[in-house]
């Protein structure tokens, strides 16, 4: 799965890496968790965009938002099929903006946090659906997204079995574009990112609380 992330790069190296327009504010942030508004990018008449949209799908068909919370991660095995995520799938993909995410390794003293980014530093993209949900009465939409999760690939299946997907650069405007409808090829898409091109490292246990954020969360824990 996919449940924290990092977002501390500056806007201009963002932009230099994805190529996107976006006219917000953006500031460091060491420890995003679901609930929270996060940077997600997609087409609009050919162009790529940025927005915040809120972490956590609601399905436009939902009676309640707080089902968010639950569809903060879609599996890519059947995002095709399950009602929550089949048409977003179909129309509404999007790229969600990071630099480095968390998982937890399960041992007998608990579990312990570590980072994984890319070995040359660089900002990526995970693999994102979105959805505008509207209250019954249409006194107000929300934005919302999820982020897909493939297999594992090497440097993350000792961690855990799952990782998110993250999009090669090549293939971010046919991941986009809303008029590509070969799904079977959308979905080879989904696979592990090159073990080769990434790092892991251990972290504090700060990082645990969502309430906590700063340099130290992405620090290496033995560093000095």
């Amino acid at each position: 799965m996919c449940g924290r992330y990092s977002l501390i790069s500056e806007l201009a190296f963002l932009q230099a890496e994805i190529d996107f327009e976006f006219y917000e504010e953006i500031s460091p942030r060491y420890n995003i968790s679901p609930g929270q508004d996060i940077l997600a990018v997609g087409y609009n008449n050919g162009r790529r965009v940025g927005s915040y949209l809120r972490w956590g799908l609601v399905p436009f068909w939902a009676k309640d938002e707080k089902v968010g919370f639950k569809l903060i991660n879609a599996r890519m095995e059947s995002i095709d099929e399950k009602p929550s995520f089949r048409q977003a799938f179909q129309s509404r993909r999007c790229l969600i903006v990071s630099d480095g995410y968390y998982e937890w390794k399960k041992t007998e003293g608990g579990k312990r946090p570590f980072r994984f980014v890319m070995k040359d530093r660089k900002p990526f993209a995970f693999a994102g659906l979105y959805e505008v949900w509207k209250k019954e009465d249409d006194t107000q939409s929300l934005a919302t997204c999820t982020i897909i999760t493939t297999n594992a690939n090497d440097i993350t299946k000792d961690i855990h079995d799952r990782m998110p997907v993250i999009l090669k650069k090549e293939d971010y405007n046919q991941w986009l574009n809303p008029k590509n409808v070969d799904y079977k090829q959308l979905k080879q898409l989904l696979v592990p990112y090159d073990t080769e091109a990434m790092i892991k490292y251990e972290v504090s246990t700060l990082v645990n609380s969502s309430k906590n954020d700063g340099e130290i969360l992405t620090a290496p824990l033995n560093s000095k």
